[in-house]
């Protein structure tokens, strides 16, 4: 007999906040209306390849980046979904160079919203996996729509991150404080159901890492005897050999890092001196959802929880994954390794 026991996400939601009585429903208001948001964007992506929304606009965003028709889609599908309610004070996109106030005419709560409408939108024309990340912060200034300030938060002061990946299913993941848990969207109902309840992060020996090694000729040496540790097993770390697996597209990278185990490098390089990925749309958000899931997000010297950006679309070196691995990261890329390995 089939389970009947169906979980949709607005209960879990709903049962979540009744563990804070001291909330107001409003958070879970604004994680029901992202989902609601998600599914709009899940079926346009669907049948991108069915009209005409395939393809460059021909003009780029803030980050220098070609924007995709379904970006500009997502980005206004994400915006009109959120700035009515009055649960939010201001919004940050990855695709708009500064805060978003909420319109005059709708009222303005407390929360902030940070996302990324599509990343790994150059992935749309080939069919590859592409998603949205989000993050949640309360607001700390006085201003009434929001200010700089309110954005400008360290990682630590989420109240909740999660993510959306359209693949050959769409999955909505997301952490608020109590575990992190999986929803995939049954296209029949129209509803993102629990399917990975408790997500934690393995510990098991094969594992795969993750990263464009491409951009191998412009890391710096430490780096390059990080990924030839990884890839041979060698040294005193009992890791093993990792296998290589790369999409290109951070979500769906890290994604199947959350629910395989291994780890996603991002390294800066003599082309990104400080790192390409952005701290506040994608790192952190990506950052509390893996340390809720027994893993850890470094940029290599310090955890991206722990770091306050200085401007909203602030650039970050990310490694991302299974504890072990993210401290053994560190522990090549700190002061002095180079030359110790070069003796070795």
């Amino acid at each position: 007999m089939p389970d009947t026991n169906i979980v949709t996400i607005a209960r879990h939601i709903i049962e979540e906040e009744r563990k804070h009585p001291e909330t107001r429903g409003v958070f879970s208001n604004i994680l029901t209306d992202m989902a609601l948001a998600a599914k709009v964007i899940s079926h346009q992506v669907n049948i991108a390849g069915l009209v005409d929304i395939l393809g460059g606009t021909g003009r780029q965003n803030v980050q220098g980046e070609a924007v995709e028709k379904l970006d500009i889609f997502a980005q206004e599908v994400i915006c009109r979904a959120m700035d009515h309610t009055g649960h939010l004070c201001c919004m940050v996109s990855e695709e708009k160079e500064d805060v978003i106030p909420i319109p005059e005419k709708f009222p303005a709560g407390d929360y902030v919203l940070v996302f990324d409408p599509l990343d790994g939108s150059s992935n749309i024309d080939v069919n590859a996996s592409i998603g949205t990340i989000f993050a949640i912060y309360s607001q700390v200034s006085e201003e009434k729509r929001g200010s700089l300030e309110d954005c400008l938060q360290p990682g630590r002061n989420q109240l909740a991150a999660g993510y959306v990946v359209y693949g050959s299913s769409t999955m909505m993941v997301y952490t608020s404080g109590s575990g992190v848990h999986g929803f995939t969207l049954d296209p029949s109902i129209g509803e993102f159901i629990l399917s990975h309840p408790d997500i934690q992060i393995p510990e098991a020996s094969l594992r795969p890492y993750s990263v464009n090694e491409a951009n191998a000729p412009k890391w710096d040496a430490r780096v390059k005897n990080l990924v030839e540790h990884l890839k041979s097993g060698t040294g005193s770390s009992p890791l093993g050999v990792l296998s290589s697996r790369y999409i290109g597209s951070l979500v769906a990278d890290f994604h199947r890092t959350l629910l395989r185990g291994g780890i996603f490098l991002y390294p800066a390089d003599s082309k990104n001196s400080t790192g390409k990925l952005r701290l506040l749309y994608e790192a952190a958000p990506l950052a509390l959802i893996v340390e809720a899931a027994g893993g850890r997000a470094s940029d290599g010297r310090r955890d991206i929880l722990d770091i306050h950006p200085s401007e909203l679309h602030q650039r970050t070196p990310l490694f991302i994954g299974s504890a072990d691995l993210v401290d053994t990261v560190e522990s090549f890329l700190a002061p002095g390794r180079e030359a110790k390995i070069s003796g070795e």
